[in-house]
């Protein structure tokens, strides 16, 4: 009867310090899943270029969010946050950077995001990328600045690879369509081999932030491809203020309505607004005018929870000339309604 009670209470405190072990990795579910990735190989790139990318992630919860901060495991990469208090419904962004000018070779490093409202949680990223030491840039990346809609730009970049080695760029590929790239003939001299790069973006380029990469196909089995960045802004001679057009909370089936105001350097007309799914409306502004004052309405739905949609103007200025404004929302649940469920009781229900 002893030897029984004996086993039994053996399996039950086994059991309950097997839960106790996996209850933390499960209460951090509720965190991770405000993240679209957690990892990201950078592949092969040139020593000394501008190699980052950014882990963008989205407070779905209803309290407020504080990242406090975020570690690495190596110093080949150098971790940032773009922004560290979040309400409903707002994004932010770890930048991780690759520390391309005093690391050379394969390297990889374990990002922890720390959190610690509205519960205490890490999220871990992983970056991977290998430097080449032998393939320079100059300048690291391509970088356009402010742009006036309809100008087009020209940029010049200077591709060395060290080594007796016959090394060749094949191809230079982008999905981007407004870019163009026209390669100088193979300079060989002694131990290197050297490319002037003449990077063009098109006239035709639309308005907002241009980031985007040219891929260097190359004749090395080691590394095929070899990316530079770009980056740059298209300002539109219109200006939309707010572009971020924060509703508050709507109770389902309620309405709001907000100003956004447009202006341009000349009289011009608002053709057309558009959402994609109708929940937002606005009237269009036929008479010319140099400044359009635009009352727009949100009429929230049943779906319960933060709701993001983009409002694109038409005007008479031209495809793009007008930058897009983000319009946020929380639709509340109406009298009798369930609230959604929150990141405590989401981390709490894992446990």
């Amino acid at each position: 009867m002893n030897h029984s009670l004996n086993h039994s209470f053996s399996t039950l405190v086994a059991l309950i310090l097997a839960f106790v072990a996996a209850a933390p990795a499960s209460a951090q579910e509720w965190a991770k899943k405000m993240f679209d990735e957690t990892s990201h190989n950078f592949g092969t790139v040139a020593r000394g270029a501008k190699t980052e990318h950014r882990f963008g992630f989205k407070n779905v919860y209803k309290e407020d969010l504080h990242v406090v901060g975020v570690r690495t495991s190596c110093g080949c990469t150098s971790p940032t946050v773009s922004k560290n208090d979040l309400k409903t419904g707002e994004e932010a962004e770890i930048i991780a950077k690759f520390n391309t000018h005093t690391f050379v070779g394969q390297h990889g490093a374990t990002l922890t995001v720390t959190f610690d409202k509205p519960f205490y949680a890490e999220v871990q990223l992983r970056v991977t990328g290998n430097i080449r030491g032998d393939v320079t840039f100059n300048p690291p990346f391509i970088d356009l600045g402010n742009l006036d809609l309809g100008q087009g730009a020209e940029r010049q970049v200077r591709v060395v690879r060290a080594g007796s080695f016959p090394w060749e760029i094949k191809d230079v590929r982008s999905v981007n369509s407004n870019f163009e790239v026209a390669l100088s003939k193979p300079q060989r001299d002694g131990g290197q081999s050297a490319y002037d790069l003449t990077f063009r973006l098109k006239p035709g380029a639309p308005a907002g932030y241009v980031k985007g990469q040219l891929m260097l196909v190359t004749n090395d089995p080691r590394a095929v491809q070899i990316p530079i960045d770009v980056e740059g802004r298209v300002v539109a001679p219109v200006t939309v203020s707010p572009q971020l057009l924060a509703m508050g909370s709507v109770p389902s089936g309620g309405t709001v309505t907000k100003n956004v105001v447009v202006k341009a350097n000349r009289p011009f007309k608002v053709t057309g607004v558009d959402c994609g799914d109708g929940c937002i409306t606005c009237p269009a502004k036929p008479d010319p005018a140099v400044l359009h004052i635009l009352p727009v309405t949100f009429t929230a739905g049943e779906a319960v929870g933060p709701i993001e949609r983009e409002l694109r103007i038409s005007t008479d200025l031209g495809e793009g000339a007008v930058p897009s404004v983000l319009v946020q929302a929380t639709v509340e649940p109406a009298a009798g309604e369930a609230a959604p469920p929150t990141a405590p009781a989401a981390a709490a229900a894992a446990l």
